[in-house]
């Protein structure tokens, strides 16, 4: 699949802010006060486990396939890290196939399977140029395994495309998670919102004053422009 084949495609891209008020009605981005694995104290939590029903899964896989025909990123297969990125990887293809690009479907185990068809990986044969389908990089651990398993194959990373971009840095890190996996994966990195658009989003829709003045103080504070 090439940019010009689905260049036509674009025009369905979901606005930013009607995104992140599904991902608000979801209850996959709440507001508050949330300790992290960092330890920090963020103004907003981000967990798309909480799509949990046929439909809001459609309109994932609609913002999804919209935000990778967009990128332009080349590629001949879906990926889904196990676990949250295996039903984001079908509802995209399922998306997708609604707009006439059929596409097929890989995903990996998290332990391999020592019977029947056995091996780590699942679905549609692994092979040329693999686009990586996931929620929100914090460590990138499930990602970053997965591209060991489709370089195994001796397939090429295409990129990855994510939910959400929080954009953080981390105590003597250099860069963001985003920056460093694109960098290491020698691969883009795309994002469908990021965390200056959740800003954005509060300071437009919000009327809690405090909600959006923690926001812009933690995104000052924390995270890359």
């Amino acid at each position: 699949m090439t940019a010009k084949e689905t260049d036509k495609q674009t025009d369905s891209q979901p606005d930013k802010h009607q995104f992140i008020e599904f991902l608000v009605q979801q209850d996959v981005l709440k507001f508050g006060s949330f300790t992290l694995n960092s330890g920090r104290v963020s103004p907003y939590f981000f967990n798309l486990g909480s799509v949990a029903a046929g439909a809001a899964f459609a309109r994932l896989g609609a913002a999804y396939a919209a935000a990778v025909l967009r990128s332009g990123i080349e590629f001949d297969l879906l990926f889904g890290p196990a676990y949250k990125g295996i039903p984001i990887a079908v509802a995209t293809a399922v998306a997708m196939a609604q707009q006439g690009v059929d596409v097929g479907v890989a995903y990996n185990r998290k332990e391999a399977k020592d019977h029947g068809e056995g091996g780590m990986l699942v679905g549609a044969q692994v092979h040329g140029r693999v686009l990586m389908l996931d929620d929100v990089l914090t460590s990138g651990k499930a990602i970053r395994g997965a591209a060991e398993l489709i370089r195994a194959q001796g397939a090429a990373i295409a990129g990855v495309v994510i939910a959400m971009d929080r954009a953080e840095l981390m105590p003597g890190a250099a860069a963001t998670a985003v920056t460093e996996l694109a960098a290491e994966l020698a691969a883009p990195v795309v994002s469908i919102a990021h965390v200056a658009d959740v800003l954005d989003y509060l300071q437009q829709h919000s009327a809690d004053p405090a909600a959006v003045g923690a926001m812009q103080a933690y995104v000052e504070k924390y995270c890359a422009g």
